[in-house]
């Protein structure tokens, strides 16, 4: 059954630089619009639910053009409030080989997102308009007034009867010295308020601070994740254990803890054409296998597939379709479709 989806997040100006030339050596830039929020929702819209942004855009000539971009993503205006200058920008340079992809932030505190006062939001309203919301690690680093809109939106859709998903996505770089200490009370506040919940042993360890005797990264999961899901009351928790393999391929192993059972999709081995927003992409096949009534197996195997395909697409937003990834799912891919 379809579900009305939203999404609270920053709508971000996505600054590219052409081929695998580095920002010192290029002489122009690719634009487009994207963010955590933006690539969930409009990844949802694609697999038939509603799909709409919590946000606050420029009430200028670039919060027009962002608000453009994402009608063509499909994401209804609801929600989306205008008013102040700027958007945040990040620049980035696609890597290759031993070379990792960077992105570089800019102008983020001052964006219109960062910036919008208390009040903004009529949360109530929102949660009664909506089945799910979704939140990120990344818009929880931001500031103080972010965070209470955060927790606000969560308590009222949860209060509401509606399911609230956050997506771990820590950030040292967003949370600066001492960042795991400044930020776990704050990711303590979001666990306790979310049904399902994107994370792995890495998130527990080092955010949560929780301890363990066991050495790989597997026995690590499998100790740590059930008892998240225990201490929080945590319906599902999913991520994903990523490696990068010798021949410049990665290859995606996703897991799902549902009734305190692991589901582990298949490891599946790809090319990377662009890596930005494949996280979303799984987050998004996770959260419509669980709104679609899927059995565990199939939902992170679906999600993974979509993770997988997102690599093969230029931009952060996921645009394969639920038919796509289900033939993905069973199909060798590759061929000329005729």
């Amino acid at each position: 059954m379809a579900k009305r989806i939203a999404a609270f997040g920053e709508v971000m100006m996505r600054l590219q630089v052409p081929g695998y030339e580095l920002l010192s050596q290029a002489g122009r830039l690719n634009f487009s619009f994207s963010g955590t929020g933006v690539n969930v929702a409009s990844a949802l819209a694609r697999f038939g639910h509603t799909g709409c942004l919590v946000t606050t855009l420029p009430a200028n000539a670039v919060g027009d053009a962002a608000a453009a971009y994402l009608r063509k993503l499909s994401l209804a205006p609801t929600f989306m409030m205008r008013g102040g200058n700027y958007v945040g920008m990040y620049f980035l340079e696609n890597g290759f080989g031993a070379r990792p992809s960077r992105v570089t932030y800019s102008n983020r505190l001052e964006s219109s997102f960062n910036t919008a006062p208390e009040g903004t939001y009529d949360v109530e309203a929102i949660a009664k308009q909506v089945d799910v919301v979704h939140f990120c690690g990344i818009t929880l680093a931001m500031n103080d007034t972010v965070r209470l809109h955060m927790k606000a939106l969560a308590k009222a859709v949860k209060a509401h009867g509606g399911t609230v998903v956050f997506d771990c996505n820590y950030r040292p770089s967003l949370w600066g010295q001492d960042g795991y200490e400044k930020a776990k009370p704050h990711y303590e506040d979001m666990l306790h308020l979310a049904d399902i919940v994107m994370m792995n042993e890495k998130d527990a360890m080092f955010v949560l601070g929780m301890n363990t005797g066991k050495e790989t990264r597997m026995e690590q999961l499998t100790e740590l994740i059930p008892a998240v899901a225990a201490q929080y009351g945590i319906t599902v928790i999913a991520g994903t254990h990523r490696s990068i393999n010798g021949d410049n391929t990665h290859s995606l192993l996703g897991f799902m803890y549902k009734n305190q059972t692991f589901f582990f999709s298949q490891k599946l081995t790809f090319s990377v054409y662009d890596r930005i927003g494949a996280g979303d992409a799984y987050t998004s096949g996770i959260v419509h296998g669980e709104a679609s009534g899927f059995l565990p197996e199939k939902t992170v195997g679906f999600a993974a597939a979509a993770g997988m395909l997102a690599h093969t697409i230029a931009g952060d937003t996921p645009m394969s379709s639920e038919s796509d990834i289900l033939r993905a799912m069973t199909e060798a891919v590759g061929d000329v479709e005729r």
